[in-house]
């Protein structure tokens, strides 16, 4: 099993200069380089079986622990450039507005609510999640993307607040300016179809 890059049809984002894109693209390309090395480099441990040396049971261990931040970084990253796929639409009649009004009474409060979480000092990620279970959303703040997820929940909506996000174009204390720039990019077509294949 190889991972490959995947290619993104991305329109010109206002707000968010096609240097700033081709940076943050290279550093998700990354990230799929190393989920295949870590992947390879374990398939080569494999061979030693019980023979293997405690240096090489530390190393086997260290980059076990090393993959969930690699394939994290991956597939948040391919989360965060579906979203500005494709010609940007949306239905303020879709399931996803009526659980977000349900929830936080509008979907101007839902996206609202997303900035101020987005607000809180920090690096990381904002996610929203589909709960099927509680039929409800969960949007948190994820400092490292290979810790703090919630379990089993599907990531309908994220937003990397990782500096490499938007400091091509934004100084860190014109975070919030990168945030808006987010949204106004944002296709809700793209999270209102995850949202339904989650319900």
């Amino acid at each position: 099993m190889t991972y490959h890059a995947k290619t993104f049809e991305l329109p010109a984002l206002k707000g968010l200069s096609e240097k700033q894109i081709k940076v943050h693209l290279g550093l998700y390309e990354g990230y799929v380089k190393h989920v295949n090395l870590v992947m390879e480099t374990l398939k080569g441990y494999a061979a030693y079986g019980d023979k293997a040396s405690d240096g090489d049971k530390l190393a086997i261990a260290e980059l076990r622990r090393r993959f969930a931040f690699e394939f994290n970084g991956m597939r948040m990253h391919e989360y965060y450039f579906e979203q500005f796929e494709g010609e940007k639409g949306g239905s303020p009649d879709s399931a996803l507005a009526a659980a977000a009004k349900e929830k936080y009474g509008s979907g101007e409060n839902f996206i609202a609510h997303i900035k101020e979480v987005a607000g809180s000092r920090g690096i990381g990620w904002v996610v929203v999640y589909s709960d099927p279970k509680a039929k409800t959303l969960h949007t948190v703040f994820v400092n490292d993307h290979e810790l703090g997820q919630l379990a089993g929940l599907p990531v309908i909506l994220a937003l990397d607040l990782w500096e490499h996000a938007y400091m091509v174009d934004y100084v860190p204390a014109e975070k919030k300016n990168y945030v808006d720039a987010f949204f106004d990019n944002v296709n809700w077509s793209v999270v209102e179809k995850r949202f339904e294949e989650a319900r």
